[in-house]
């Protein structure tokens, strides 16, 4: 599939595009994977979304990208990474995590390495990216966790 990639800055969003990522957010992790928990967390304001769209203008694939210390003291971090049902192996989730790589380093550059909460059913996923497992699998949101963190190479 081919798709085309939007990246903006929260103050970028319009309120379309803004409503069309919380729609996307709560398909996947509260419907999908029933976990209530509170999405609008503060972060999104300092983040760069980053989306990949179908033909019609749909997100099939989704992150949030955060600079410095907004969720890990000394570290980016990439979150809400989401492939709506309808593209899962599509290579949607490939190409975001490696759009999303090069984002952060274009827009926060390589001076601090990129951390993130992985779902632990997940790793091997995480681990093609370069990430690696930093510390105890943890709950969260009823979810197994891990942290995981890849140094810029």
């Amino acid at each position: 599939m081919v798709f085309s990639k939007i990246i903006k800055h929260f103050t970028e969003l319009s309120t379309e595009e803004l409503y069309e990522i919380m729609r996307a957010r709560q398909e996947v992790f509260v419907v999908e994977q029933n976990c209530p928990y509170l999405d609008a967390d503060g972060k999104d304001r300092d983040a760069f979304h980053l989306m990949l769209l179908n033909d019609s203008g749909k997100i099939m694939a989704y992150t949030r990208l955060l600079p410095e210390g907004v969720s890990y003291p000394g570290f980016l971090s990439i979150g809400r990474v989401l492939t709506v049902r309808e593209c899962r192996g599509s290579g949607a989730g490939k190409q975001i995590m490696q759009d999303s790589i090069r984002a952060c380093e274009e827009y926060f550059g390589k001076i601090y390495p990129i951390k993130i909460g992985a779902q632990s059913y997940l790793l091997e996923f995480y681990r093609a990216f370069g990430f690696e497992v930093a510390g105890e699998e943890y709950i969260e949101d009823g979810i197994p966790h891990l942290h995981m963190i890849r140094p810029w190479l």
